[in-house]
């Protein structure tokens, strides 16, 4: 793996594909998306460049984010296991029952000290039994279909991803009980305090190579953009790869190359330079 390194202002050749993480890459600090985008956005889809959110946040919550342009775009959500186009199913990574419920009952019986919550994510929406508000008003900031439940392991849905939210680091407590599942599924940090369970061959990454098989792109063909250890099988499908600035330290390593943060537009800055586009601000 060639060490990280800033990119030179040299146009890549032949981009189709532009994927990004959202919370910490391309969002700003209040968890907006940059202006810049927007007219990005316009000329990437007049070039012919695919551009796809990729995210661990709820398919409906991206198709809000994003409705300015959302039209026949590509969202990789739920960390891969739920990806749409156009309000169309392309693929999805559903969880047996059994083992949801099983996490479920697990969440419930944290040891003192965790003080957390399960989000079950079913494809037509997502599931908490905890009702507390400022649990409730965590989560809604990445789940627009939200639903309280007396019974998580009732609901009638099918199960992508499980989501655990601890208000402390996740790490302390949770995450390591949690990690008795990593024996046949994905339990990965998507965050300070977030880990995510899903199906053992489901990622971010595994989506990507998936799109790209789809509509015949090529990993040379193709940019990535994340900051988190979700993202670190999607920059693996991309000869562009990229980690922002403030990026976990293992991301970094495992990114081709830097980009700016996200309280720097470092996506929007980076695609326009690569595309030899004039850089936001100029005239």
């Amino acid at each position: 793996m060639p060490a990280p390194h800033t990119p030179g202002t040299a146009p890549a050749p032949d981009i189709r594909l532009v994927v990004t993480d959202l919370d910490g890459t391309l969002l700003d600090g209040e968890g907006r998306i940059p202006d810049a985008l927007w007219p990005l956005l316009a000329e990437l889809r007049r070039r012919g460049i695919v551009f796809c959110p990729a995210s661990g946040r709820q398919y409906a919550t991206l198709a809000r984010q994003f409705r300015r342009a959302a039209e026949d775009m590509v969202f990789i959500a739920e960390n891969g296991t739920y990806v749409v186009q156009g309000g169309r199913e392309l693929s999805s990574a559903p969880l047996a029952r059994p083992f949801a419920d099983r996490v479920v009952r697990t969440v419930r019986t944290l040891p003192a000290g965790a003080d957390a919550g399960i989000v079950v994510c079913g494809k037509r929406s997502a599931y908490v039994e905890r009702t507390d508000p400022a649990f409730l008003a965590e989560v809604g900031r990445y789940y627009t279909r939200l639903e309280t439940v007396a019974d998580a392991t009732a609901v009638d849905d099918e199960i992508i991803k499980l989501a655990v939210f601890d208000f402390g680091n996740i790490e302390d407590i949770t995450a390591p009980v949690l990690k008795e599942f990593a024996a046949t599924h994905q339990v990965v940090l998507s965050g300070a305090h977030w880990v995510d369970l899903m199906d053992p061959a489901a990622n971010k990454g595994a989506a990507v190579r998936r799109l790209q098989r789809r509509l015949g792109i090529t990993p040379e063909q193709t940019v990535v953009f994340g900051d988190y250890l979700n993202d670190l099988e999607m920059l693996d499908a991309a000869t562009w790869s990229f980690a922002t600035a403030n990026a976990h330290p293992e991301v970094r390593l495992r990114a081709r190359r830097t980009a700016p943060s996200n309280e720097d537009n470092g996506v929007v800055e980076t695609v326009t330079r690569l595309l030899g586009l004039r850089p936001p601000g100029t005239d």
